[in-house]
């Protein structure tokens, strides 16, 4: 079964428990502290920031979220710090400022964003960053070479592929990348049920859901997953509401 029975114990609050970027905005201080609040797993993004700090964005522009241009790399965090996202309070965090937030509370789901030639030092400069860090995490990326990495530098936290396909032209890379050894995959709700997925929980791999906003994909993840990550709804009054 899985080495990490924890990653499924309770459902994960997409990019935080945000409130679909009206007031609390996605992958912020705000919507982490309100994950906290509720007792729900946290699930961020990271990219790697111009001077080597993984900051918890997801885009790898900066309209959407600062409506500002640029590339989000090639901002330093300090620079990155200086931005409101979505025009709140909440600037762009490090990843060093979200774990000093969470101090082990709720875990922590955190997935790597691929940024292609950007990425040296990327999976190092995570690992350094949560040495010591007491809380449950677990790493993930959908690009194959960060948990390579991750086993090729000794990581010890979970690890997880994060993938979507419905097709067998799909599958078939995902099952090539099975011999590094994962903990958990993450796999796209709606494209379940399909022979790769059931082929990992053969092997006892974990598997979760995203991103899980309607009743159809909480049912897929209750009959071919162990636990969603979620958003736009509060699954605590699910009972009063199925």
């Amino acid at each position: 079964m899985s080495s990490c029975p924890w990653l499924t114990a309770q459902p994960i609050a997409h990019r935080g428990y945000h409130d679909m970027n009206s007031k609390v905005w996605e992958n912020t201080l705000s919507a982490f502290s309100r994950a906290i609040d509720a007792g729900f797993a946290i699930e961020c993004d990271l990219q790697y920031a111009a001077d080597g700090v993984p900051v918890v964005f997801h885009d790898e522009d900066l309209q959407r979220l600062c409506n500002i241009a640029g590339r989000t790399r090639d901002k330093t965090s300090g620079e990155l710090a200086l931005l409101s996202v979505g025009g709140t309070k909440d600037r762009v965090p490090t990843l060093k400022q979200m774990l000093q937030l969470v101090n082990g509370r709720v875990p922590l789901v955190i997935e790597l964003k691929d940024g292609g030639e950007d990425d040296e030092g990327f999976a190092a400069s995570v690992l350094d960053t949560l040495d010591g860090y007491e809380g449950d995490v677990a790493l993930m990326s959908f690009k194959s070479d960060f948990l390579r990495e991750f086993r090729e530098l000794g990581c010890e936290r979970p690890i997880g592929l994060t993938a979507e396909g419905g097709r067998a032209e799909t599958w078939e890379p995902h099952f090539a990348t099975l011999d590094i050894g994962f903990d958990f995959i993450s796999y796209q709700a709606m494209h379940l049920p399909n022979p790769f997925i059931d082929e990992a929980r053969k092997r006892g791999i974990a598997v979760i859901t995203w991103t899980v906003r309607d009743a159809l994909a909480r049912q897929k993840t209750k009959e071919f997953a162990d636990q969603m990550t979620f958003e736009g709804f509060d699954p605590r009054t699910l009972d009063k509401e199925e």
